[in-house]
């Protein structure tokens, strides 16, 4: 059965830079990050095919949001730069039984895999 395993988060200042990681125990599927905020849903943030070919970040973070995975490790990454205070959230990464990157996926939230969850926190 596919494992996915985060990791990389923490507590930043506002304006530093962090970078997830997670680590997917089985073939190549499409990937995604999720967050979700105290007292708020979970919130799809950025998905990625399985080759790594297409990607998709939402609006309201894919100027500061790069997501990557490195095939040959099975690993996925998020870049986030000039972190804000509201980006504070568990954030989960999600592996799919299927290939493909999509806002309508993303949104779907019906990845078959997911993790546990890393907390990342930005004071202000």
């Amino acid at each position: 059965e596919a494992q996915v395993e985060e990791s990389g988060g923490g507590l930043v200042q506002a304006g530093e830079s962090l970078t997830l990681s997670c680590r997917l125990k089985a073939d190549n599927l499409a990937m995604g990050w999720y967050r979700q905020a105290p007292g708020k849903g979970l919130e799809g943030i950025s998905c990625i095919n399985w080759i790594g070919t297409t990607t998709y970040v939402v609006d309201s973070v894919k100027d500061r949001f790069t997501i990557s995975k490195d095939t040959a490790k099975a690993t996925l990454y998020l870049q986030m730069n000039d972190l804000k205070p509201e980006d504070t959230a568990t954030y989960y990464c999600a592996a799919g039984g299927f290939l493909s990157c999509s806002p309508e996926r993303l949104r779907g939230g019906d990845y078959k895999y997911w993790g546990q969850g890393t907390q990342v926190t930005v004071s202000s």
